[in-house]
């Protein structure tokens, strides 16, 4: 026999051909239909019974209710008796039966109606309406008593559709507790199944060559896909499949678009899967699922299973506040440890999984064996942005002026979703305002409104509330110039973004990836420049200086308990453990160093004030003219600022200037109207129901 085909002879006759070893997946034969669970299969005989269960109610209520559909009762003796003296009434047909009179209708000149008509009363009147019918028919009638059996018959037709929909609601309901035991495709047996999807190769459209900026761990995860590929290959010298990948980095770094990539590479199953699809109200679901989920995986194995935030069920265990009762997350990360690495070996399953907070994750999930590999997805450099713009830039047509490599230096930790945010959002913007490709004016603005929110053009404000906010960012402005260790200033605006009045940008000459004392102290003297100035111009100060002060702060506290930066506490870390599952703040420190603390913060921040007091002091006229310019123009770049500072006027047209020219365009473009003639007597033109004066 040829390689790759069953022996026909033993194959049982019906039963689906089992593939060869070595066969692909994709092309293995699919079960026929009428398969209960697979695609195509015919609906099961439940359905076909109900439905006739249904019919057959439908045709007794019909037959149980058709004779008295025939008939008509009459409501009074009386009607009876004027239908059989006006001869209405079908002679000799008058018949007394235990519970009425009945009669047959004479079809009328008038009324064409025919069949029965009666009159109904109780077992225990029959004798006198006997009598009754005895004198009106002068004895011409028959008495007909219904027997026993007939009764019965009556009333079994009269209770049996209510008897039979109560046989049909108590076995839906014993087959759906049947199968809330644990029966597949029940009510509750569906509960404890895996909520996974399944990916192929063609259904994820993401190759390696849509992921840029993060080539180390790009690098490391082909290498997973290479030992999926061949895994002989690395098998030769003793090595073995890594059984877990953990990528860990910051929101928006590209972790999930990674996973994407594996699934549209590896030529295997891809299961995917939520941290949060395991957790439920139910003890014990989230176990079941994993159980599911591993089950399935093993059967499709080589494949690759994707569990995206996985601190959703693998926090550390212990942690927090607990009732003493069974913690449902606990028994769902220890399915996945015994799954992952346990007496039952899973090989052939690669799990990979992406977190952000890979600090609260539990120690035995991330120890190798489990996770062999941690692949950290940072934040993309200069290079890295430049690529990620690059990658999203194919989409959009851009403009001859669009500088990319300028957009990735003024862009420093952003991430691959804030940069795919600005390409999309400069497409929009210049498409509402019907411009042919996009701009640098539309990749700058999107920047600044990805990072700090929109432009309010449209808010308007008081005077004094516009000559504030002018004079807050004209001290940010000022001081950010004066101060060599800061980063160079980018422009300023009054115009409000987001919860923000106005807002002074920066612009990092490079990626840091640590902070300097010097560019910290100098960045919370241009912090603390806003209310300085503000203060000084009004006389008064404002709850605008709010998010600066927070800033200050933070930035102060920070230093003094986490890195060292503080000369009286010295080289020592106060700051607790992170540990967000604890309800009890972590302290480590004497009260008496808590006071030193509180102290050394109130110093930094306090000796930057003074600082930036005594600039702003000595510097105050440029203050002042930075301002001015701020109102006449809302928007000044950082060549517009080192001119004012210097003396220089701007030399270009005001914001109300630029209104006023475009007004006159718009008056000039319309057409003039024609001189109004007088009238042949001299008389002038007058309004509708005006009367002309005396003189």
């Amino acid at each position: 026999m040829p390689q790759g085909h069953p022996d026909p002879r033993r194959q049982r006759p019906g039963q689906p051909q089992r593939p060869e070893e070595g066969e692909p997946r994709d092309k293995r034969p699919t079960p026929p239909p009428g398969v209960p669970g697979q695609p195509g299969a015919w609906p099961g005989r439940s359905i076909f019974a109900l439905l006739a269960v249904v019919v057959l109610i439908v045709v007794l209520i019909a037959l149980a209710t058709g004779g008295l559909d025939r008939a008509k009762r009459l409501s009074t003796w009386q009607e009876f008796e004027s239908l059989y003296a006006n001869r209405r009434l079908v002679e000799r047909s008058v018949q007394v039966r235990d519970n009425g009179v009945y009669a047959e209708r004479k079809p009328g000149q008038i009324s064409r109606e025919e069949g029965e008509v009666y009159f109904q009363f109780s077992v225990s009147d029959k004798e006198f309406y006997l009598k009754k019918v005895d004198e009106l028919t002068n004895g011409q009638y028959s008495n007909a008593p219904t027997g026993v059996g007939t009764q019965i018959l009556q009333v079994l037709l009269s209770i049996l559709p209510f008897l039979l929909g109560l046989v049909i609601l108590l076995w839906l309901l014993s087959r759906g507790l049947r199968s809330a035991s644990g029966g597949p495709g029940g009510m509750l047996g569906n509960f404890g199944k895996s909520r996974h999807r399944v990916l192929m190769k063609e259904k994820t459209g993401v190759t390696f060559d849509d992921v840029a900026g993060i080539e180390e761990a790009k690098y490391e995860v082909e290498e997973v896909i290479q030992f999926l590929k061949n895994p002989k290959r690395f098998m030769r010298l003793g090595g073995r499949i890594p059984r877990g990948v953990l990528l860990v980095g910051e929101p928006g770094c590209g972790k999930t678009l990674l996973a994407k990539a594996i699934a549209g590479e590896a030529d295997v199953p891809f299961f995917t899967i939520s941290g949060s699809d395991f957790v439920e109200m139910f003890v014990g679901v989230g176990a079941s699922r994993v159980r599911d989920l591993f089950k399935q995986a093993k059967d499709s194995a080589p494949c690759i299973v994707f569990l995206d935030e996985i601190d959703a069920v693998g926090r550390r265990r212990g942690g927090g506040f607990s009732s003493g009762g069974h913690d449902e997350r606990e028994q769902t990360l220890n399915a996945i440890l015994v799954e992952m690495d346990g007496f039952t070996p899973s090989d052939g399953v690669i799990v990979i999984a992406a977190t952000n907070r890979s600090d609260v994750l539990d120690p035995a999930l991330v120890r190798p064996g489990r996770f062999d590999r941690q692949i950290v997805v940072p934040l993309p450099d200069v290079k890295g942005r430049m690529e990620i713009l690059k990658v999203h830039a194919k989409k959009v047509k851009l403009g001859p002026d669009a500088d990319l490599e300028r957009m990735a230096k003024i862009t420093p930790m952003f991430s691959g979703a804030d940069l795919a945010a600005i390409i999309n959002e400069a497409a929009i913007a210049a498409t509402l305002h019907n411009k042919d490709f996009v701009e640098q004016e539309d990749l700058e603005e999107a920047r600044d409104k990805v990072k700090f929110g929109r432009a309010s053009k449209s808010r308007v404000r008081e005077a004094d509330e516009n000559r504030l906010i002018a004079f807050h960012e004209a001290g940010h402005a000022v001081v950010q110039v004066m101060l060599k260790d800061a980063d160079p200033l980018h422009k300023v605006t009054v115009i409000p973004r987001g919860d923000t009045g106005g807002a002074t940008f920066s612009l990092p000459e490079r990626d840091r990836l640590t902070e300097s004392r010097r560019r910290l102290l100098a960045t919370m003297r241009v912090m603390c420049g806003g209310r300085i100035a503000e203060e000084r111009a009004m006389g008064d100060v404002s709850s605008g200086a709010a998010m600066d002060i927070a800033q200050v702060t933070s930035m102060a506290r920070v230093m003094v308990e986490q890195w060292g930066m503080s000369d009286r506490l010295g080289f020592i870390r106060y700051a607790g453990a992170d540990r967000r599952d604890l309800f009890i703040p972590d302290r480590a420190y004497s009260d008496q160093t808590a006071v030193l603390i509180d102290a050394e913060v109130r110093g930094m921040v306090d000796s930057a004030f003074a600082d930036a007091k005594r600039i702003l002091d000595e510097n105050w006229e440029k203050v002042e003219a930075v301002a001015t310019a701020l109102i006449k123009h809302e928007t000044l770049d950082a060549a517009d600022v080192h001119r004012l500072m210097r003396g220089e006027a701007l030399g270009r047209p005001t914001v109300s200037e630029l209104l006023a020219a475009e007004a006159r365009r718009a008056r000039e473009a319309a057409p003039a109207a024609p001189p109004a003639q007088p009238k042949a007597d001299g008389s002038p033109d007058l309004p509708p129901g005006a009367m002309p004066t005396p003189a």
